[in-house]
């Protein structure tokens, strides 16, 4: 129910452009959520590229009830704006939201950020992209949905024990934290009952059919 409240907030209160949802009203929703600190545009990622103190990183990590790192390509499109200096840089920002994890007693969890199933379905979003103004539309990252193996791999950088904790471990501990879900919507259709519609749809819909194509 918090986060169906959360939702109509933000399409209903705090719509500009797009719907957001104010940090005020997660906190006052937030006993029934579980928050995590996002991808490279979450507060916490940002303050790290920015060089931000120890600190105050770890000031602002404490909000979050777990925390994210990413696959290197996800954000290798920061490394490409110059706000990263190369790949490295990269894999330490990750390594660095680790340690994060272990100084406050936190769980750090490796996310897909997943946009498309597939890695052809990259097409469509770059379509969507290019429709929406992005000038690097054509430079898709890998958002598509990755094996376990694929996640393995690619957190190899953090050491065995490590990436099972991150890929694995961590992840299932989070969703065993997850009690089921209140449907907003029951299974099932539910069209409009108005009296004599059905009638009238088939007699305007014939009208016309004899008015186009003639009586037979």
């Amino acid at each position: 129910k918090s986060l169906y409240r959360l939702v109509s907030s933000s399409h209903i209160e705090n719509f500009y452009r797009r719907p957001r949802i104010t940090k005020s009203e997660l906190i006052k929703y937030r006993d029934d959520l579980i928050v995590g600190s996002a991808c490279e545009s979450g507060e916490l990622y940002t303050a790290i590229v920015e060089g931000r103190p120890w600190g105050e990183l770890c000031k602002i990590a404490e909000f979050y009830d777990y925390l994210e790192i990413q696959p290197r390509q996800n954000n290798a499109f920061l490394v490409r704006s110059g706000a990263i200096k190369n790949m490295d840089g990269v894999l330490e920002a990750n390594k660095t939201l680790l340690r994060l994890g272990e100084k406050l007693n936190k769980p750090v969890v490796a996310t897909g950020d997943v946009h498309f199933l597939d890695p052809e379905d990259s097409l469509f979003r770059e379509i969507l992209m290019s429709g929406q103004g992005f000038s690097d539309s054509d430079n898709q990252a890998p958002l598509y949905l990755k094996t376990t193996e694929e996640m393995l791999e690619e957190f190899q950088y953090l050491g065995e024990d490590d990436a099972k904790k991150v890929v694995v471990d961590n992840p299932n501990a989070i969703a065993d934290l997850v009690e089921e879900g209140l449907k907003p919507i029951p299974d099932g259709t539910f069209t409009p009952s108005i009296a004599g519609a059905e009638e009238d749809l088939i007699r305007i819909t014939t009208s016309k059919a004899k008015e186009v194509y003639g009586e037979e």
